[in-house]
């Protein structure tokens, strides 16, 4: 079985709890103006690797990874593009007692019995669920990923109907994401999950520019600036008004 991988980073500490073994995947669906792996995106390309070359390499860090109470990330691109290949990493994770994480934008997500089938298969191996939602408001989502967004918030049902625990996160750009009312309706939103643990605000940056410009696309958002602290507390306080409300 093998992936199609961009990038291995040994030591995240911003993807999920503790020190993280983070695998980037090759290939994405959505095309967010702010995305800071514009070279993902392709699908099919990158280094192909296998489950064991993976594994050899992340046994090498484990006493630092769990003494921090951290695991694996799958990150991306879009890691749900390659199912089979998440569902045996995760089992060969599992038989060490790695926890296991994946990021996702839930682009890919489809109500087809054979993309259920897959995720039903893989969810079992899944501690946890890092989910970017990106807008809450269906035209300003296609503006800004070129996506609609009606199987992204399923694919968050879906997550709270099987009880997958998850960690909810929004990228704050000024201007674009930063709407009150679009605000309130994603935290209302987020009111309606179960499984919800965390809730996080991405502060936007800009450090992903020279990735566009080396790929030759032209980057939209280069006269925003990033939020101020006020901002991603104010926003913070908005998205989660529901969700502390039931805690």
């Amino acid at each position: 079985m093998n992936g199609n991988i961009h990038s291995i980073e040994t030591f995240g500490t911003v993807d999920g709890p503790g020190i993280r073994y983070v695998v980037f995947t090759q290939g994405c669906l959505l095309r967010c103006q702010f995305c800071h792996n514009a070279d993902t995106w392709e699908i099919g390309s990158g280094k192909t690797m296998t489950i064991s070359e993976i594994m050899n390499d992340l046994v090498s860090y484990l006493p630092f990874i769990q003494a921090s109470g951290g695991g694996i990330t799958v990150s991306g691109g879009e890691p749900l593009l390659q199912i089979p290949f998440l569902i045996e990493l995760f089992k060969e994770c599992k038989k060490k007692g790695i926890h296991t994480t994946i990021d996702s934008s839930g682009g890919c997500f489809s109500n087809s019995s054979h993309f259920l089938g897959q995720l039903n298969e893989l969810l079992p191996y899944t501690d946890l669920v890092l989910l970017d939602l990106k807008h809450i408001d269906r035209k300003k989502h296609i503006k800004l990923t070129g996506m609609a967004n009606e199987h992204i918030l399923e694919f968050a049902t879906y997550l709270s109907d099987h009880r997958v625990p998850v960690w909810i996160r929004h990228v704050l750009v000024p201007s674009v994401t930063d709407d009150f009312e679009d605000l309130k309706k994603m935290g209302e939103f987020i009111g309606t999950l179960q499984n919800v643990e965390k809730v996080e605000i991405l502060p936007y940056h800009k450090l992903g520019v020279y990735k566009w410009e080396a790929l030759g696309h032209e980057y939209q958002l280069k006269n925003v600036e990033p939020p101020s602290e006020e901002q991603v507390d104010i926003a913070f306080a908005l998205l989660t008004q529901q969700w502390t409300s039931k805690k």
